[in-house]
């Protein structure tokens, strides 16, 4: 539905194109996330952390997830409106994710990299909020990726506070 009630034709072959073009879009953030910076899983095993940080190993597997469940909903919101406000917000929050990466492990700057995850997750509230309206699903399913997003935080946070 758009913000006026009516439903968006969108034909059932340019549907699944936009899909895939939404898996592209993530896959462009996270390509973009890691240009240039190597050996992410061993620097961040150097990084005095805390206790309850999480191994290495499991943040390629929770992003993959991620990354799909937000293409999903960019593409649900897409269908319901085109391009618009909530679509805004959700391109907004991809590049910030996408900037992270090289602030955190390329340039080492921690609490630039902190101040990038509040944005983040400012923007992903923003998207989350304006797609309520318009696709309860697409909404839904940027729920976990706040949740990590706000544990991030605080782990960002916590290795700032321990090798800044």
């Amino acid at each position: 539905m758009t913000i006026s009630g009516t439903i968006r034709r969108v034909g059932r072959g340019r549907r699944w194109w936009a899909l895939l073009g939404f898996g592209a879009a993530v896959t462009v953030a996270a390509a973009v996330g890691a240009l240039g910076v190597r050996n992410t899983q061993e620097e961040y095993a150097d990084l005095a952390q805390p206790a309850w940080a999480p191994p290495p190993w499991l943040f390629g597997p929770v992003w993959t997830v991620l990354y799909g469940l937000i293409a999903v909903s960019g593409w649900l919101v897409w269908q319901r409106t085109g391009w618009g406000p909530a679509l805004g917000a959700w391109v907004t929050q991809l590049v910030l994710n996408a900037l992270w990466t090289p602030l955190f492990f390329g340039a080492g700057r921690y609490g630039l990299a902190f101040a990038d995850l509040v944005l983040m997750w400012l923007a992903i509230g923003v998207t989350g909020a304006l797609s309520w309206r318009v696709s309860r699903p697409a909404a839904l399913l940027l729920l976990p990726y706040g949740a990590w997003v706000t544990f991030a935080g605080a782990l960002n946070l916590a290795i700032w506070r321990l090798n800044g």
